[in-house]
């Protein structure tokens, strides 16, 4: 048989070449498929080129496929629905005691895993099945009950969203950074430092170009450092000492509790933006999906910060 690896390009970029053809944009493509528009724009490129012909015209805001490109879309749509209808055929549901929830690695990693145990306790007839992605997914469309998502409810307008955590950024460092590279008090100062950067590829992440804006800092443009595309390997970064890195409060607030990782400065970032657990409207929660969606809420109620779990740098956001 042929191979199909060879023929076929690459997955991803059919898949946010259907939904930017469909929806006349790079930017609305990547709003359904939580991804950013440079994401859209790199995967669309991308089958551009192993094809080897443009498939968009690129205007200012819209874009509109050539010729090749609506012929193609029109092959693409029909494959893409009959592999999906093929796989729900055949796809097994989860029994009524396993609840499935989707998160992103760093959260199921970070958040999640310090409190399985007291999940266990609190909850001990439930089962949970996390779904990690390197994108979120639309739950509703992959029949999974519960979400974890970042940013406001107008995004999400075909679901109910509860709210357990606004979305603060400090900086953080271990001890060790500080004791050898001393203690800066001030934002402006964090110029002079080994910073870690997030180099998030789908989701939308604040930045310390963002956060040192909002300091008053002027010079942000200039912030250069460590690299990585996976917020668990930005965080392992400080854990070792070897850079000051962004925290997302309601992630480090165990280690911060611990003191494997200390505060730097006084400020704050709060974006606007805040985290939600999302449950899909034309579908009703069983007993034990409802159970877990409260008992995430209840730990905000509680304020209560786990102890943190050892971060493997292998895992990805």
């Amino acid at each position: 048989m042929t191979n199909l690896r060879r023929l076929l390009p690459s997955f991803r970029g059919l898949v946010a070449f259907e939904a930017a053809g469909r929806l006349g944009s790079f930017t609305r493509a990547g709003q359904e498929l939580g991804m950013t528009q440079s994401a859209v724009s790199y995967s669309i490129k991308t089958l551009e080129d192993e094809i080897g012909q443009p498939l968009f015209e690129r205007g200012h805001r819209d874009v509109t496929l050539t010729s090749a490109g609506s012929r193609l879309h029109v092959e693409v749509t029909s494959s893409l629905y009959q592999l999906a209808q093929g796989i729900s055929a055949v796809r097994t549901k989860p029994p009524d005691d396993v609840v499935t929830l989707s998160v992103s690695t760093a959260f199921a990693t970070l958040w999640i895993a310090p409190r399985l145990q007291q999940m266990r306790t609190d909850l001990p007839d439930v089962e949970l099945r996390l779904h990690t992605a390197d994108r979120d997914l639309d739950i509703a469309a992959e029949d999974i009950p519960l979400g974890i998502r970042g940013g406001r409810p107008k995004n999400w307008p075909g679901y109910h969203c509860d709210r357990f955590a606004v979305e603060e950024l400090i900086a953080v460092a271990s001890p060790a950074y500080l004791e050898t590279n001393g203690v800066p008090k001030l934002p402006h100062q964090l110029l002079d430092h080994h910073l870690a950067h997030l180099d998030e590829p789908y989701r939308y992440a604040a930045t310390w170009r963002d956060w040192l804006r909002s300091a008053g800092v002027s010079g942000a443009n200039k912030v250069r450092g460590m690299r990585a595309n996976e917020y668990v390997a930005v965080l392992q970064m400080a854990l070792d000492g070897d850079a000051i890195a962004l925290g997302w409060r309601h992630l480090v607030g165990g280690f911060l509790k611990n003191d494997r990782l200390r505060k730097v400065t006084d400020h704050t970032f709060r974006t606007g933006n805040a985290y939600y657990v999302i449950t899909p409207k034309q579908k009703p929660l069983n007993e034990n999906c409802a159970k877990v969606r409260d008992w995430i809420l209840d730990q905000k109620d509680h304020g209560r910060d786990a102890k943190p779990v050892a971060v493997p740098a292998s895992s990805a956001e």
